[in-house]
C-alpha cells in the first residue's frame, strides 16, 4: 500500500530533519533507510555526474549495501548502460527497469552478468538535470528479487519524493560548509562542486565574486586556474581581485570567495608573525616560538603595520579576519 497523505507528509518532516541533524557523512545512508519505510529496495548508488558519448563520468558517489567493487566494475561495461542514457532523455524524471529485459541485447552480456552479480535485477532511477550540459543528479535504488518489479504507482512515489531528497541533500551539504566557514565574512560567497569542477551549489555572492576576477566565467565549472591549483592540493587560489580558498571533504569540494584585503599582500613569514601577535604574544615570545632574532621579528612586525596601514593590535586582528 503506498503511503496515505498524512504518512507522507511525516516522512518528509523526518527527511528535512535528518538535513539538519546528520553529519554529512552519515546523511545519506539514514535518508536511504527513511525511503525504504514507503518504497522497498535492497541497495542504492546515489551520485552526481555527466554523460557523455562513451557513457556515465561519475563525478560523485554514495553506495548504500553495495561494495566499491561494483563503481570498480562498472567502468568497464558503462558503454553498455542504456539505462544511464535515458537520463538525457528524460533529465528530470524517474522511470523503473527490469534488467534482463531492458538490458536483453546480445552485446549486453556483461551488463546483464554485472546486475546478477550485484543483485540489481529490477531499479528506479530518479534524475534531475541539464541535458544541455549533461550534468546530472540521479539515485538508483535496487531490488535484487527479479520478481519485485517497479511499479507505476512506486515511480510515481518516488517522483514526488526525489526533488525533497535532493533538497534536503543540498541543506545537508550547506550545513557542513557551515561548519567548514564558521567565521563569517561580509561580502564572501560560497559554492560546492565535484572533483571534476563541475558546480552543485553556488550562491549569488560566488557568482559576483567570479565576474570581478573573470569577463565571462563559466556557470557550469569552476574555473580552470583554480581547479588545477585544487587538484594540486593547494587550498588558496589568489586572484586580481578576490581570494577563493577550497576545502576537500566527503567527495567535494567546499569553496569560498571574498574580495582582496590588505592583509593578502603579507608575506607567509609576516603573516606568521602577524597570527602570533593577535594572538597577544609578545615579539620576545614570537621570536622564541618561530626560532627568530627579536631584530627579524621587530622589522617583520613593522612591516605588517605598515602594509595593513594599522597602530594597534585590536586592528590587526580585524584586519587577519578580513582574510581567513
Amino acid at each position: 500500500m503506498p503511503p496515505s497523505s498524512t504518512e507522507l507528509s511525516v516522512l518528509l518532516l523526518r527527511l528535512y530533519g535528518l538535513a539538519h541533524a546528520y553529519p554529512i557523512d552519515q546523511f545519506q545512508d539514514a535518508t536511504l533507510a527513511l525511503l525504504k519505510q514507503a518504497l522497498p529496495f535492497d541497495s542504492a548508488m546515489w551520485g552526481a555526474g555527466t554523460q557523455t558519448a562513451s557513457g556515465l563520468d561519475i563525478e560523485v558517489i554514495h553506495l548504500h549495501e553495495q561494495p566499491q567493487e561494483m563503481l570498480e566494475s562498472y567502468q568497464a561495461i558503462r558503454h553498455l548502460d542504456t539505462a544511464a542514457a535515458e537520463l538525457t532523455r528524460n533529465p528530470r524524471g524517474v522511470r523503473g527497469f527490469h534488467a534482463p529485459s531492458w538490458f536483453g541485447k546480445r552485446e549486453q552480456a556483461p551488463l546483464r552478468e554485472y546486475g546478477r552479480r550485484f543483485e540489481q535485477a529490477n531499479f528506479f532511477i530518479s534524475a534531475d538535470g541539464n541535458p544541455s550540459t549533461g550534468f546530472f543528479h540521479w539515485l538508483s535504488l535496487f531490488r535484487a528479487d527479479e520478481s519485485a518489479r517497479c511499479t507505476d504507482r512506486e515511480c510515481a512515489l518516488l517522483a514526488l519524493l526525489s526533488p525533497h531528497v535532493l533538497q534536503a541533500l543540498f541543506i545537508n551539504h550547506g550545513m557542513h560548509r557551515h561548519t567548514l566557514y564558521a567565521t563569517h565574512l561580509a561580502g564572501a560567497g560560497h559554492a560546492i562542486c565535484t572533483p571534476a569542477g563541475t558546480y552543485c551549489q553556488r550562491d549569488p555572492t560566488f557568482e559576483d565574486m567570479l565576474r570581478a576576477e573573470w569577463t565571462s566565467p563559466s556557470w557550469q565549472h569552476l574555473p580552470a586556474a583554480v581547479l588545477e591549483r585544487v587538484q594540486r592540493g593547494e587550498a588558496r587560489y589568489d586572484g586580481r581581485h578576490i581570494v577563493i580558498t577550497a576545502r576537500s571533504e566527503h567527495g567535494l569540494l567546499f569553496l569560498r570567495a571574498r574580495p582582496r584585503c590588505p592583509a593578502d599582500a603579507l608575506s607567509p613569514r609576516e603573516r606568521a608573525v602577524a597570527a602570533l601577535a593577535a594572538k597577544g604574544l609578545s615579539q620576545k615570545e614570537i621570536a622564541r616560538q618561530l626560532d627568530r632574532s627579536l631584530s627579524t621579528v621587530r622589522n617583520q612586525m613593522q612591516a605588517v603595520y605598515r602594509k595593513l596601514a594599522i597602530g594597534s593590535t585590536a586592528e590587526l586582528v580585524h584586519q587577519l579576519r578580513l582574510a581567513e
